[in-house]
């Protein structure tokens, strides 16, 4: 019982998460008057509906701000890299707290990705779920290099 309670209220909080993000990202597109190729408004709803139609082109809506995301993450990985210590001599001490920070604004552009490809936080924690068997999986059967295929991935829905 006090699993599946965790696990509803960590499903809120995802789900939370999500529409936050999918807010925030209408708030800039608004703020910095950002439109799709038609010249409307840009709102995460469109980047939806493209996926729902199948729009999945390189100037489709999807594959642009997917690869605005995947640029952005880059980035704030290396925000987050700048801050990690990698002389083992030094005294110096982690700011974890921008850490935390970092790794955060890589949460946002992730989530942010996410929605652009068209999952939701349920859908995410279907795929994940799937994902997560795929790799105990591959644990247990000696997971190497020679034996590494895509082809328990494809079993993903």
């Amino acid at each position: 019982m006090a699993n599946s309670t965790r696990d509803s209220e960590s499903q809120d909080m995802l789900q939370s998460i999500f529409a936050m993000q999918a807010d925030l990202n209408d708030y800039i597109f608004v703020k910095n008057d950002l439109r799709d190729k038609d010249g409307k408004p840009l709102n995460m709803q469109a980047i939806a509906d493209d996926i729902e139609r199948g729009r999945l082109s390189v100037n489709d809506l999807p594959n642009r701000w997917l690869g605005c995301n995947a640029r952005a993450m880059e980035e704030e990985l290396e925000e987050l890299k700048d801050e990690l210590l990698w002389k083992w001599w030094s005294k110096d001490e982690i700011d974890l707290q921008n850490i935390r920070v970092e790794l955060v604004d890589l949460l946002h552009f992730l989530v942010s990705a996410m929605l652009c490809a068209g999952l939701t936080a349920d859908r995410l924690h279907d795929v994940y779920c799937q994902k997560h068997a795929v790799n105990v999986s591959r644990q247990d059967s000696g997971y190497c290099k020679e034996s590494k295929t895509e082809d328990d991935n494809r079993t993903i829905q």
